[in-house]
């Protein structure tokens, strides 16, 4: 039986602990080569599937302006196409793929790279999913009928939208530098 007396000795053997475990934790897992082609090209196109919906979900955000601003029959032709629901729905949809994307790319990269490339694509896609997550957090106050919520979110979502058509530069900059290797 191994006893400690003093704070520095647990130390001492905590880190040879930490240092055993992570020697013999390293990232062996592979991806079966079947797979490695679907599972690395699934989070590009995952991603630009997704700036599409958030382009989609800027149009229906419009669509609600429109309908909060206009009256009498404009206002009732406007209501009709029930863009709040969808709008909100889409929502829920980005953010849950967004966060599922960014997470699933990094695993990804992780798994055939055995470490993350900290860089600005990294940077700029943790940035989104923080964005994504504080916007849809914003919902409450916009429906009791909050501007600073409703400022914050449109903020929020054209910051996204930029990052996003940012993001997809760099990240086809990414695939071209995996599909042709140095």
């Amino acid at each position: 039986m191994l006893i400690v007396t003093n704070a520095s000795e647990r130390l001492i053997l905590y880190a040879k602990f930490y240092e055993d475990f992570t020697l013999s934790q390293s990232c062996t897992m592979e991806i079966p080569a079947a797979l490695k082609p679907i599972l690395t090209f699934f989070h590009p196109v995952m991603m630009w599937i997704l700036l599409g919906v958030s382009i989609y979900a800027l149009y229906l955000g419009i669509q609600i302006r429109r309908t909060r601003k206009a009256e009498g029959d404009a206002k009732k032709a406007l209501i009709q196409g029930k863009f709040n629901l969808k709008h909100h729905q889409i929502g829920s949809l980005l953010l849950a793929l967004m966060v599922m994307g960014a997470i699933g790319g990094m695993g990804v990269t992780y798994l055939n790279n055995g470490k993350l490339f900290f860089g600005p694509h990294l940077l700029a896609g943790l940035g989104m999913t923080g964005m994504v997550a504080l916007s849809a957090g914003l919902s409450p106050w916009m429906q009791k009928g909050q501007d600073w919520a409703r400022y914050s979110h449109i903020g929020l979502n054209l910051g996204i939208v930029g990052l996003f058509g940012w993001q997809a530069v760099t990240g086809m900059q990414i695939v071209w530098r995996i599909l042709n290797p140095s």
